[in-house]
């Protein structure tokens, strides 16, 4: 058959399981894994490297109930579900422009609600465009709930008591109003009638299996009604996505790969991403796990196969794996093609995420390319620049690249990094420089967003410090205590604010001297403001000759002041001393036209 009309097949959907901790994301999938084995026939459940495939007639078999009521039949093959839940193995699941994962199940726990973790993920879900629907976890531990073991979700819920079902149907209310504010409008699936513009809330319990047929038939039923396009796959040349890279005993660096489109074969020769640079290498063997039965074998815990077909997780033995990167796309060279090809594609792709540029920018690093992207995405939402980002723990070069940017910007003088260390080595060298580490990417930049508010706050204040606020005030007749060297008199400041060693003029624009001191009630203080009644003493002042009782005075606000009140500092001036601001510059201008110009 020509390649070009290869015949496309629907391949099972790949499916990941992500929410906060303790909300039930293991227990979930355990139930799911031993719901198919349970009612698998022999020796036909297959457990993949990284994911388990729950085949069509298991699906049947599970949903049986609601298929008949619903009256259609299931069209995908079965379900491959990623193992490893949470956050880092749906990151390395991606792929350009998105994700390797077709559909997500976010479990969230029907008495904690929504977390931290829970919003990281739908973050995540969002940047990677993946539809997702929520597995309403722990329905069992709503008082007074009677458990019905693996029973459709409406089954169980009309033999609830009244008063439990009201508390259960207020949860989920609670719930569409926390997933409205982060913009997805949300519903207990059983009343939704579009699933492309409403989230399905599947209420469910992990421990005693209720609503688990619901969450298999909205999973199976979204996936074949909305992704069929998707789903299809043809019998070309594999690509994949690393999940894992794991040292094998007998087998050396091995890597943990789901392919999502094609057939991968022994002897294919494949090109992912290295920590250096691509590795282009022959795939040596092909590994699945060895069903329980057979575990004792001399062989090890794996049985090699020939080929597989997406959708499947599968390990690779192949030489030169060692330096594989977690989150790399994975493509097999067709025959005949060019590996130069594969190897430009694959460079542009990862090109994309490590990062070295001369730019003012932060540095990021992380343990998989997936976590990487999630960082950058993360940042570039933010507009801020990335100058470096790579994979591994942090590294003298590191610290040296901040150090560089915090020359000249110091609040881009940072690292931030995700599931990794600073290396002994480097630590001499972090003096200075924020370091930013977590396993919740969005905390991550969160905290260092909170940190680079502060600081730019801190610059603001200093700067503000040096600014030379307008003021206006009134020597208080009868209040002069000294004529001159220096003249000490009783003022009340009218407007704004008035300060020691700040320049005085009158109406008609001369000096009169500075500030030496502001006393209130015999003591000094730092600032008057309008309304307070003062003692201050003026150099040059002498009253009767350059002033005298009376006389409106102002302080003297420096041109370029002037303009930085006008043009980036306008919020922090009342509208009084906006006014008074104006004034001076009225008086300015009668000496000079264009002052504050």
């Amino acid at each position: 058959m020509d390649s070009g009309k290869q015949e496309k097949t629907i391949r099972q959907p790949i499916v990941v399981v992500l929410g906060h901790v303790d909300h039930g994301k293991t227990t979930l999938l355990d139930k799911i894994r031993g719901t198919a084995v349970t009612l698998k026939e022999p020796g036909e459940m297959t457990q993949h490297i990284g994911a388990s495939f729950f085949p069509l007639d298991a699906l049947e078999k599970s949903c049986v109930s609601l298929l008949a009521k619903a009256g259609w039949k299931i069209r995908v093959p079965g379900l491959l579900v990623i193992d490893t839940p949470g956050h880092s193995a749906f990151m390395n699941l991606r792929m350009r422009g998105g994700s390797v994962a077709d559909i997500a199940v976010l479990v969230i726990d029907v008495i904690k609600g929504v977390e931290e973790q829970t919003v990281e993920s739908i973050e995540l879900l969002k940047s990677r465009r993946v539809p997702f629907l929520v597995a309403v976890n722990k329905i069992d531990l709503i008082p007074g709930w009677k458990p019905n073991y693996d029973k459709p979700f409406n089954e169980t819920f009309t033999m609830q008591d009244p008063y439990v079902r009201k508390d259960l149907d207020a949860r989920l209310y609670i719930l569409i109003g926390e997933l409205s504010k982060l913009g997805f409008q949300a519903d207990r699936y059983d009343r939704i009638r579009d699933f492309t513009r409403t989230v399905a809330l599947v209420p469910v319990s992990a421990k005693t299996g209720e609503g688990i047929p619901d969450l298999l038939l909205v999973l199976i039923g979204l996936t074949q009604q909305y992704l069929r396009a998707r789903l299809e796959t043809t019998g070309g040349a594999a690509r994949g996505t690393v999940l894992e890279v794991k040292e094998e005993v007998g087998l050396g660096a091995t890597v943990n790969v789901i392919i999502y489109d094609g057939i991968l074969k022994v002897d294919d020769m494949i090109v992912l991403a290295g920590k250096e640079k691509p590795i282009v290498t022959k795939v040596r063997s092909l590994l699945l796990p060895r069903p329980l039965d057979e575990i004792r074998a001399p062989t090890g815990g794996f049985i090699k196969v020939d080929k597989v077909a997406a959708a499947i997780g599968v390990k690779i033995a192949a030489p030169n794996l060692e330096d594989a990167i977690p989150g790399s796309p994975l493509y097999v060279v067709p025959e005949g093609a060019s590996v130069e090809e594969y190897v430009n594609k694959l460079s542009e792709e990862v090109g994309r995420l490590r990062i070295k540029t001369d730019k003012i920018g932060v540095v990021v690093k992380a343990d998989t390319l997936g976590a990487l992207e999630a960082l950058i995405t993360e940042l570039n939402k933010r507009d801020i620049p990335v100058r470096l980002a790579d994979i591994g723990d942090i590294s003298k070069r590191d610290f040296t690249e901040a150090k560089v940017t915090a020359r000249e910007k110091p609040e881009y003088g940072v690292i931030l990094g995700f599931n990794i260390r600073i290396l002994p080595d480097a630590a001499e060298e972090s003096a200075g420089v924020p370091v930013f580490i977590g396993n919740i990417i969005y905390r991550v930049v969160e905290d260092y967003i909170a940190w680079f508010k502060a600081k730019q706050e801190e610059k603001t204040k200093m700067i503000i410090d040096t600014l030379t606020f307008p003021g206006k005030l009134k020597i208080l007749p009868g209040y002069v205590f000294r004529r001159s060297k220096p003249a000490v008199v009783g003022v009340e400041v009218l407007a704004g604010r008035i300060k020691p060693r700040e320049e005085l003029i009158r109406e008609n624009g001369e000096n009169v001297g500075v500030i030496l001191q502001v006393q209130d009630k015999g003591k000094s203080i730092a600032e008057a403001v309008k309304g307070m009644q003062v003692a201050i003493s003026i150099d040059k002042a002498v009253i009767g000759r350059n002033v005298d009782e009376g006389d409106i005075l102002y302080v003297d606000v420096l041109e370029q002041h002037y303009k930085m009140f006008k043009q980036t500092y306008t919020d922090i001036l009342s509208v009084e001393e906006h006014t008074v601001l104006e004034e001076i510059a009225e008086i300015k201008r009668r000496r000079k036209a264009l002052w504050g110009f």
